[in-house]
């Protein structure tokens, strides 16, 4: 049976900035949007607000959907990633608290555009998303509880 793994991402944009994370893998500082996996007691947007929050420190909800990517890793792991856009009225402070999380940056779209270390395509293809206009209600990925 095919298990892609669930993921969730947000991008983070405040003052012309995007959040980014900085995390070490293998020896090799790579950048990132807040993302992580979905968890089993957690709808997707439970799991952007969770992954925003251990990794930056910051609270917020995303208010729209931007984009669904299926993509296959080069080690062959399936994944689906599910992106939102969380708009800030100013860059917040940040203090990660999880461990795998250097330290965090706000960046220029440019400087994550021709960045060499970001973790993977699906950094900077979110980041050209969110320039083009088009954002979905969070509806589009609703939770249906199973006593429906």
């Amino acid at each position: 049976m095919f298990k892609p793994h669930v993921t969730v991402a947000c991008v983070v944009h405040a003052a012309g900035k995007f959040l980014i994370v900085k995390e070490t893998i293998n020896s090799k500082a790579l950048w990132n949007q807040p993302a992580g996996h979905l968890e089993a007691d957690e709808t997707l947007v439970q799991a952007a607000e969770r992954e925003l929050w251990e990794e930056t420190g910051i609270r917020a909800t995303p208010q729209s959907f931007l984009k669904l990517h299926q993509w296959i890793a080069p080690d062959n792991t399936p994944f689906l990633r599910f992106c939102f856009v969380i708009e800030l009225e100013q860059q917040l402070p940040t203090e990660p608290h999880d461990s795998d999380i250097d330290r965090c940056l706000w960046l220029s779209a440019e400087e994550i555009l021709q960045a060499a270390n970001l973790r993977s395509p699906l950094v900077a293809e979110s980041i050209r998303c969110y320039q083009q206009p088009e954002r979905y209600p969070l509806s589009l990925v609703e939770f249906y509880p199973s006593s429906l």
